[in-house]
C-alpha cells in the first residue's frame, strides 16, 4: 500500500502546477484524500480535501478560488490543480488518505486523522 505525490517544481508567481497523488495496492475511490503542505520552519497545514462518498470538496481559505482538487477514477489518482501561485505557496506538498469513519465533521483538517501518506513533492514559487 503506497501513495506517491508528484508534479512539484519551480514556477514563477502567477503560474500553475498540477500535483498528482497516485495509489498502489489500494483503490483511492474508497478513501478520503487530503492535501497538506509544510514550509520550512512551519507546521504541516491542511490545504484541500475530497471525500470518498459524495465528492465533497473543501479548501483552506488561503487557497480557495486558486486550487482545485479532483479524482481520476480510471487512473486511481487524485489531483491538485494549483493556479495563480504565490511565493507563500512554497512548501513541500503531501497527499494523505484515510478510509475510517470520523466523529468530527472537520476531521479532514487534522493530519493525525490520516492513515496513509505520500512522500511529498516540493513546490517553489519564485521569480
Amino acid at each position: 500500500v503506497q501513495l506517491q505525490a508528484s508534479g512539484g517544481g519551480l514556477v514563477q508567481p502567477g503560474g500553475c502546477l498540477r500535483l498528482s497523488c497516485a495509489a498502489s495496492g489500494f483503490t483511492l475511490d474508497y478513501y478520503a484524500i487530503g492535501w497538506f503542505r509544510q514550509a520550512p520552519g512551519k507546521e504541516r497545514e491542511w490545504v484541500s480535501y475530497i471525500s470518498s462518498s459524495d465528492g465533497r470538496r473543501n479548501y483552506a481559505d488561503s487557497v480557495k478560488g486558486r486550487f482545485a482538487i479532483s479524482r481520476d477514477h480510471a487512473k486511481n489518482t487524485v489531483y491538485l490543480q494549483m493556479n495563480s501561485l504565490k511565493p507563500e505557496d512554497t512548501a513541500v506538498y503531501y497527499c494523505a488518505a484515510d478510509g475510517s469513519l470520523h466523529a468530527s465533521p472537520a476531521w479532514y483538517k487534522d493530519k493525525d486523522e490520516y492513515h496513509y501518506w505520500g512522500q511529498g513533492t516540493q513546490v517553489t514559487v519564485s521569480s
